[in-house]
């Protein structure tokens, strides 16, 4: 996956919101013939669809930040050992219910640890220290 996120990002023009959300049927035709990435037809359609999900929460609530930090209203998530949570549950229960795919739990779970809102640093880590174990 990582050897292709150049492919990615051409393909999905820069991952520049508005253009995606754009995309066509005919788009999702090109992408099919693109082998610098992934060519899933539901995943690609997902992509697309995900992007205008992500779009109506960005205009709902301000900014799609705004909308994750009100599950934790503004408070970072110390734990570890985890792959999902009652929180990444919730979070991906959501989101498929305002039309998202592909979104489960534990993809929700790394997600929210890349963006800050779990921190989850194991004993041994050089960061550890804040994290609690549960």
């Amino acid at each position: 996956m990582l050897n292709k996120r150049e492919g990615f990002r051409r393909a999905f023009v820069d991952f520049h919101l508005e253009r995606v959300c754009a995309f066509t049927a005919a788009d999702v035709e090109r992408l099919m013939q693109d082998t610098a990435i992934i060519r899933h037809r539901r995943k690609i359609e997902a992509a697309v669809g995900n992007a205008r999900v992500f779009r109506k929460i960005q205009r709902e609530y301000g900014s799609f930040d705004c909308y994750l930090w009100r599950w934790t209203e503004g408070k970072t998530v110390h734990e570890c050992g985890l792959t999902t949570s009652p929180l990444s549950d919730a979070l991906a229960k959501d989101l498929k219910k305002r039309g998202m795919k592909f979104v489960g739990s534990t993809t929700i779970y790394s997600y929210l640890q890349a963006i800050g809102v779990i921190e989850s640093h194991e004993p041994g880590c050089f960061l550890s220290g804040t994290c609690l174990s549960v």
